[in-house]
């Protein structure tokens, strides 16, 4: 089988123009970026607003494990397989990032023959949007400095200031640094530090935003930090809402791209799931409802983070509601969660898929927890056996759980075909769509919820300084917020550790943050990094151009 670069660069991709024009859209309300990539103007949303949405279908997964779950994958695929059922369809992805491009997980363009194109072009700088909202954090970064240096009308008190830097890549070296600097008479130093830009604030607010008011309003409500009295600073006190808004307004603007079968995908923003709200942007999504009858969209990782995030903040925050979820596992996952070593999961192992099923079967008990029963997705591998299959089946029927085998990579939308045919099934039948929690309750009684009923925890043990904070929020009378729960991704816990379906543990909240400007509260649990690291053998070893000076090779 060919590599996924030679399989994308042999696709015989259409003008941009040609998908725009499969929904719709006309030539004149995109912004064109080469032959294959277009900005979507904010004209293509209000000339479809009256129309009626679309169906609208998440999928998410089970914890992922070192080798991979295919989500994204199977996402394309369903909407390839959607679009060869002669369905007017339309999907809806994140951004990647370039610290996992460059460090351990590698691109998300999905793989074999269920790709988005062009992978490079995707995979690293795209159209800037990323570039830009990094830049946009920074530049607040450099005013409140500026501010504090040049004799600090707002009392900024140096030692409470919440702003971090931020760059798109992983750099543990950044975690932590010193600002120092002096002129003349004046010293100033503090302590300040570094995110990747997929965990800023910045990313969550152009994600959540409405339009570039809302977005311009967003900025504007950024608490920042606090003066020498405790009042909490915003953005608009240093009066800077306008030109960070005039960074962002090309990112705000939805990405239209297409995957290697021509059907059409909108791709923007990319927070990632574990350390941030894991959905891709409003904008984007509201406007696929708008433009196809199905829109496949995803949420990072498992469904304890991405799912959840998914369910909790961004259809709360836009007034979405899913008609379908697919919750795609693999039986090498299964194996792994049940004791099997990643380098022993091709063997056949019965017991072993017994023991890790748990694992599904919470995700699927979580997803039902919405009022929404999910359909199983397995995605399928040679080394699977006929044996392993229907013992996945067995276990999915006692929990009343269907289960649809796919066959993506190496099929592309065939492979797809049956899960497609399910799907539409399901997004003819009404659901009891619900939120995990009110906005009413308390900030503890939402963590509280979450850790509760979607990773099986007796609870939540908080820091000094997270008790602090939670004070302080609640003087500001910010509690109504949604909740967003920074924790690893490869448990239900925050214990990496802890595969299958652990109980009898606590989470562990280290940190509480107020996102004011994209609306909700972030706990930092366990010992996850906001600004992760580089792995030893980092993927920016195996990337490298060809001798032709344009294709690169190892990047996926």
């Amino acid at each position: 089988m060919l590599t996924d670069v030679e399989i994308n660069k042999s696709a015989k991709l259409e003008h941009i123009s040609k998908i725009a024009n499969k929904l719709g859209i006309d030539e004149e309300d995109i912004e064109l970026y080469g032959k294959y990539k277009a900005k979507l103007s904010k004209e293509v949303f209000e000339k479809n607003k009256d129309k009626k949405d679309g169906k609208l279908i998440l999928v998410t997964a089970v914890n992922p494990t070192p080798l991979g779950e295919g989500k994204t994958t199977i996402s394309i695929g369903l909407a390839d397989g959607l679009n060869r059922l002669g369905k007017k369809v339309c999907l809806a992805l994140r951004e990647p990032s370039l610290g996992p491009v460059f460090g351990i997980k590698g691109g998300a363009t999905g793989g074999g023959y269920a790709q988005v194109a062009p992978m490079d072009d995707i995979n690293l700088h795209f159209t800037g949007d990323i570039h830009a909202m990094t830049a946009a954090n920074n530049l607040i970064a450099a005013c409140i400095d500026n501010h504090i240096f040049q004799g600090n009308e707002l009392k900024i008190d140096p030692e409470n200031v919440t702003w971090r830097r931020c760059m798109d890549m992983n750099d543990r070296a950044l975690r932590t640094v010193t600002l120092d600097y002096s002129f003349k008479d004046r010293t100033y130093i503090r302590n300040d530090g570094f995110d990747i830009t997929v965990a800023s604030e910045i990313m969550a607010i152009v994600c959540l935003s409405k339009d570039i008011k809302d977005l311009e309003s967003r900025i504007a409500n950024i608490i920042f930090g606090y003066d020498v009295d405790g009042k909490a600073l915003k953005v608009s006190d240093l009066k800077i809402q306008g030109a960070v808004t005039a960074l962002l307004r090309d990112a705000l603007k939805p990405n239209l791209v297409q995957t290697i079968e021509n059907t059409p995908a909108i791709i923007h923003g990319g927070p990632f799931a574990n350390i941030a709200h894991g959905c891709n942007s409003i904008v984007a999504t509201k406007t696929a409802l708008k433009l196809a009858d199905y829109v496949v969209t995803e949420a990072g990782f498992g469904a304890d983070l991405g799912a959840e995030k998914f369910l909790d903040i961004k259809c709360r925050v836009a007034g979405l509601k899913p008609n379908a979820v697919v919750l795609v596992t693999t039986l090498k996952a299964l194996k792994y969660n049940g004791g099997v070593s990643k380098e022993n999961v091709k063997e056949e192992n019965l017991e072993a898929i017994k023991k890790g099923f748990v694992n599904l079967q919470k995700h699927v008990e979580n997803v039902e927890k919405y009022g929404i029963k999910p359909v199983v997705a397995l995605n399928k591998y040679n080394f699977d056996t006929d044996a392993e299959i229907n013992l996945l089946k067995e276990l999915c029927s006692g929990i009343d759980a269907e289960v649809v085998c796919t066959d993506v990579f190496a099929k592309g939308g065939e492979g797809a075909i049956d899960l497609a045919n399910k799907i539409v099934e399901k997004t003819n039948e009404e659901n009891e769509f619900r939120f995990l929690y009110n906005d009413n309750m308390s900030i503890k009684e939402k963590l509280e919820t979450i850790a509760k009923e979607i990773y099986g925890a007796d609870g939540i043990e908080y820091s000094p300084k997270a008790e602090k904070a939670l004070k302080k929020i609640e003087e500001l009378g910010k509690s109504n917020m949604p909740v967003c729960i920074a924790k690893t991704q490869y448990s239900l816990s925050d214990d990496p550790k802890l595969l299958g379906r652990p109980t009898g543990f606590k989470i562990k909240a280290r940190e509480v943050i107020l996102k004011n400007g994209a609306g909700f509260i972030v706990c930092i649990a366990g010992s996850i990094m906001t600004m992760p690291g580089l792995p030893k053998v980092p993927a920016a070893e195996s990337i490298h151009m060809a001798e032709d000076g344009e294709t690169i090779v190892g990047l996926f």
